[in-house]
């Protein structure tokens, strides 16, 4: 039977993934942080021999909104990098046959053209208010493709686009804008609050993708014939787009939250805080080429989203 690890399982990601692959015929190995700890060389090195895995998922990440990489930009370059390194290089000395690192959209330039393809990588600067994390991530792409340069190892990359849905960090102030703004209108609703505050203008626009769209993309992306793959790609420009195609302003998307949450007051935009990149919206047609449409429609997604709130808000929270 194959030999599958999910690393990161725990992660909103991670455990995607692992729900869908739960329906293959496969071993699935996971490990918490108690148990392997991915930035010590050492500890990854043993595990990885232990095991002998045929395929790896890399979903492992340090991640947060923009309070979160503003506030601890040190933890998430160091994090992601040595996560990535270990788990990469350990994959080569083990005879991993495939690995999947999945990304951010945010390795894409600040003002990047529209919509973003995958040859817009290191053309521009990068947002300032996460790029220790996109540097991180530009970083594993160029692992990978390094490796299978050198080694002819066949290690992919996918960049998906701003993620939300069950497993989400709905911390607030650590965590992302569709979790922020769903913890923030649930607040308001239930304490009866005439009027609540969202972050920025409300101008920014933006492309928010299901994460179990994101899982289905990310074993389908693994399955693909190599070459296949290679006849889309490069050997330095080998990674894909994951996306919906479609993105709204964050005026819609507060908008359409409030809506599913049921919170009818009036919402007030605090203009002194940023609004990150102006608009941010990924060209998906390689991997819609290759066989990969998202299905799941925003609403539908934030009101599945909202339901498993409710049902774990007490330990999701903190």
């Amino acid at each position: 039977m194959i030999k599958i690890f999910v690393a990161g399982h725990n992660g909103m990601v991670g455990s995607a993934i692992c729900r869908q692959l739960a329906y293959q015929q496969a071993d699935i190995i996971t490990a918490t942080r108690d148990e392997l700890d991915l930035t010590n060389q050492s500890e990854v090195k043993n595990f990885f021999n232990k095991h002998k895995f045929d395929l790896v998922y890399l979903a492992a990440a340090k991640v947060g909104g923009i309070h979160a990489n503003h506030t601890y930009p040190a933890e998430f370059i160091y994090q992601n990098l040595m996560i990535q390194n270990n788990v990469v290089h350990q994959s080569f000395l083990s005879g991993v046959q495939k690995l999947l690192f999945l990304g951010s959209s945010c390795i894409y330039p600040r003002n990047a053209r529209q919509p973003i393809a995958e040859g817009e990588l290191l053309s521009g600067y990068l947002e300032s208010t996460n790029e220790p994390y996109a540097v991180a991530k530009i970083a594993g792409i160029k692992i990978c493709e390094s490796y299978n340069r050198q080694y002819g190892t066949d290690y992919r990359s996918i960049m998906p686009t701003n993620l939300y849905g069950p497993g989400d960090n709905f911390h607030a102030e650590n965590s992302h804008v569709i979790p922020a703004l769903i913890s923030r209108l649930h607040d308001a609703k239930v304490h009866r609050l005439p009027t609540t505050i969202a972050w920025g203008t409300g101008a920014a626009l933006r492309e928010f993708l299901h994460v179990d769209d994101l899982a289905a993309a990310s074993i389908h992306s693994m399955n693909l014939p190599s070459l296949a793959l290679k006849m889309q790609t490069s050997s330095t420009r080998s990674h894909l787009n994951v996306g919906t195609g479609m993105e709204c302003s964050i005026k819609t998307l507060t908008e359409t939250i409030a809506k599913v949450v049921g919170y009818q007051g009036h919402i007030s935009w605090d203009s002194s805080k940023p609004d990150g990149t102006p608009r941010k919206l990924l060209d998906t047609a390689l991997l819609n080429g290759l066989g990969w449409h998202a299905k799941i429609e925003l609403e539908k997604g934030l009101t599945d989203t909202y339901k498993w709130f409710l049902d774990n808000q007490d330990r999701v929270r903190v």
